[in-house]
């Protein structure tokens, strides 16, 4: 499983749910409009969409753009209902994919699912 490892990061979570289609430039646009902040720095951008079952993440690498998608098949990412821009550490945000509440330190169930279809 590939997940960001990089400590030195600074993670930012946006706290509007995006609509999911958005690529690359959609989101570095949202960053650079709307975060005020500079999609090339040392950061990890985190996204959310309404119902709260789908999460990408931006990062730029040396020489282009790499974006991270989870899809939950049951449960919900725990989200934070206020307007402040907040940061995390790459250890919270880990817990964040893997479903922890890093709010309230409570995890989701784990599913054991045997199929696609």
């Amino acid at each position: 499983m590939i997940r960001p490892s990089n400590s030195s990061l600074q993670v930012y979570l946006y706290n509007q749910p995006i609509d999911m289609r958005k690529s690359m430039d959609g989101l570095a646009g949202i960053v650079e409009q709307h975060m005020k902040l500079s999609p090339f720095s040392k950061s990890l951008f985190v996204f959310i969409n309404k119902r709260r079952d789908k999460l990408k993440m931006l990062v730029w690498e040396r020489n282009g753009f790499v974006v991270w998608y989870k899809r939950l098949e049951k449960q919900r990412f725990h989200w934070f209902k206020d307007d402040a821009l907040r940061s995390l550490s790459i250890k919270e945000l880990n817990w964040l994919l893997d479903g922890y509440d890093i709010f309230k330190f409570k995890p989701h169930q784990a599913l054991k699912i045997g199929s696609v279809s």
